[in-house]
């Protein structure tokens, strides 16, 4: 997710003064209450794992065996 956000800045730079006014509207029409129920814990859990697999793809993503209570959880 990181690289995204670097990739996002990047262009976010490079926006003349026109689209960076119209983008900073939209941003800030943008939802941003978080509508999950699921433990930011559990969610920096996932999010650490899928990075630490990026980095070492020849790992195994173990909570791809608990999907269904995450499933559950998110539902």
């Amino acid at each position: 997710m990181n690289t995204s956000i670097e990739i996002l800045k990047k262009k976010i730079e490079n926006f003349t003064p026109e689209i960076a006014e119209a983008f900073i509207k939209i941003v800030d029409n943008l939802d941003t209450t978080v509508k999950s129920n699921v433990q930011q814990f559990q969610l920096d859990e996932v999010s650490n794992r899928i990075e630490f697999h990026t980095e070492n793809p020849a790992t195994k993503l173990d909570f791809f065996e608990n999907i269904s209570e995450l499933e559950k959880i998110c539902a």
